[in-house]
């Protein structure tokens, strides 16, 4: 004969053994099979200024504990609350539920503010925007760690849509921009060279001017215009629909189901892309070089890569896959810090445009002067 055990019935003990100060000892079961669960009584719990809530027991629980929780609280906002004993998803779901919903991202600086109180006020936005940046790298950092384990939990879907929205669906505005590129490359040096007869030089021009630098630029522009405001408004989107809210009271990181993919996916794509942008810039040149300048097709070629080398292709694949990882970074983190309307998350796509290129520009810089160091 097998034995069933009967699970603990819920108890909620409310003592007021400090002034001022009630103690909940909570123990049992609490679901929603259990029926009613038992409440302090109205007159224990008057006028009190801190309450703490202690764990005696408690074997499972769902949403009943927190309703438990809220009803001890009602009418009784103004005292201090201490769930420290309690498990972790009580405590995240009391604060979800507790929290108030206002429209911060919605002000008007007061125009009666001095020049010295703006500038603070912008500092202090500054520091705390860096602060947050800090907490979001390492938040993706320590994604990054989950995904080398093979721990890290995102759906391999995700992955996939965001590397075809990435990769191919880019192709088009890469193709263009980096033919016309290339061509107005080879229209700069050709109005040059021109005055010393050395026109075959436009191919080389052409040439380490896309491999190294502006295959990558460009490229680096148009993710950040494109990808770069599009994860910033999709992931802004997601909060104002509180599905952000959802995954962590699931006890999902957001860093793992909602970066990671989108992370993996750009940083992947960009030097594919980068390559690609350097093909169409060295044809865009060929088309100037042999039907303005009357330069055979083979013999343009042979110019070309006469004097590039793969450490040459290689710079640039760097400086491209640097790009994408702060573009990604960027439009992440600035839609998962959107405010919660619809004028917050066109800020938030427009301050990842911004941030995105003069990132660009700034570590393209930095590449640029290590490599003219190395060299």
């Amino acid at each position: 004969m097998v034995r069933v055990m009967a699970e603990p019935h819920p108890e909620v003990n409310c003592l007021e053994r400090d002034p001022g100060v009630l103690e909940v000892d909570l123990s049992g079961t609490f679901r929603m099979t259990d029926g009613n669960v038992p409440m302090c009584e109205d007159g224990a719990v008057g006028g009190v200024r801190k309450i703490i809530f202690r764990d005696r027991g408690i074997q499972s629980w769902d949403t009943v504990l927190l309703a438990v929780l809220l009803r001890i609280l009602r009418g009784r906002e103004g005292a201090q609350v201490d769930l420290t004993e309690l498990p972790e998803g009580v405590r995240t779901l009391h604060r979800l539920a507790t929290r108030e919903v206002g429209r911060k991202d919605v002000s008007v600086a007061p125009s009666t503010l001095g020049f010295p109180t703006r500038v603070g006020i912008r500092v202090l936005s500054l520091v705390e925007g860096v602060r947050d940046f800090v907490g979001f790298t390492g938040a993706w950092v320590v994604s990054v760690g989950r995904l080398i384990r093979g721990r890290a939990r995102f759906r391999r879907e995700d992955v996939w849509e965001q590397v075809r929205r990435c990769g191919p669906d880019a192709l088009g505005i890469v193709t263009l921009v980096s033919l016309l590129v290339g061509a107005i490359l080879a229209f700069v040096g050709a109005v040059q060279l021109r005055m010393f007869g050395a026109e075959i030089f436009v191919a080389d021009l052409v040439g380490l001017g896309m491999v190294m630098e502006m295959g990558a630029l460009m490229t680096g522009v148009i993710l950040a215009g494109r990808s770069g405001a599009a994860f910033a408004a999709q992931l802004g989107t997601m909060r104002v629909n509180e599905e952000v809210d959802a995954l962590q009271t699931m006890g999902i990181p957001p860093s793992d189901y909602l970066v990671m993919p989108r992370m993996v996916a750009l940083s992947c794509m960009t030097p594919l892309l980068v390559m690609y942008a350097n093909a169409a810039g060295i044809v865009g040149g060929s088309l100037v070089g042999v039907f303005l300048l009357e330069v055979p097709p083979r013999v343009y070629f042979d110019q070309t890569f006469s004097l590039m080398t793969p450490w040459h292709v290689w710079q640039g694949v760097i400086k491209g896959t640097s790009f994408g990882i702060w573009v990604a970074l960027a439009g992440c983190f600035l839609g998962m810090r959107s405010g919660r309307s619809a004028s917050a998350v066109g800020r938030a796509a427009t301050s990842a445009v911004v941030s995105g290129i003069v990132g660009i520009v700034v570590i393209d810089a930095m590449w640029t002067w290590l490599f003219m160091v190395m060299e």
